[in-house]
């Protein structure tokens, strides 16, 4: 018992520095994986031109004119926006649905909204016009109808003048 005195390896505790240290290390480099990966993620992704898709090529001969601006209470209290105006084929082709990409401007003229809606032409049955799709009522070729866009909701940015409206899919036959 005079020699001296091992540690024994039961002896040390399991939290001890050592261990802390080396668990530390895996933690570490996984953490510096995942901001590397992050962040040439988000190189990638600021260095891609940002293509803008195409207005389809039948799209040029669809003319908008006469918008108006209106608002009404729905049956629960909330305002509906809606834009009316004329659509008029000047193309070769039976147009049988169009999707417009409409653009709610704010004050600086930046986006405050953007939606896709489809437009639906003003068909009269009786004492009120209907709004029905295109696929009911087909723009002839040469011919013009009345249109209405609705929004349950327009943003509160809005600059109250009219959007920007833009076709975005159409269908012909």
């Amino acid at each position: 018992m005079d020699g001296p005195i091992e540690p024994s390896s039961f002896s040390q505790h399991p939290f001890s520095q050592e261990k802390r240290e080396s668990n530390l290390v895996p933690i570490g480099l996984g953490i510096a994986f995942v901001v590397l990966v992050v962040g040439i993620i988000a190189w990638i992704e600021r260095s891609q031109p940002k293509t803008a898709v195409p207005a389809p090529a039948y799209a040029a001969n669809l003319k908008f004119s006469d918008l108006k601006l209106s608002t009404a209470q729905d049956f629960v209290g909330s305002t509906v926006t809606y834009l009316d105006g004329t659509i008029t084929n000047t193309g070769d082709r039976t147009v049988t649905h169009v999707v417009v990409h409409v653009i709610f401007q704010d004050s600086t003229g930046q986006a405050a909204q953007l939606e896709d809606v489809p437009l639906l032409v003003l068909k009269t049955a009786g004492s009120s016009p209907d709004a029905v799709d295109l696929s009911a009522s087909p723009l002839l070729l040469s011919q013009s109808k009345s249109f209405r866009l609705t929004f349950e909701h327009v943003s509160d940015d809005w600059n109250r003048t009219y959007p920007e409206l833009h076709v975005s899919d159409v269908v012909t036959k």
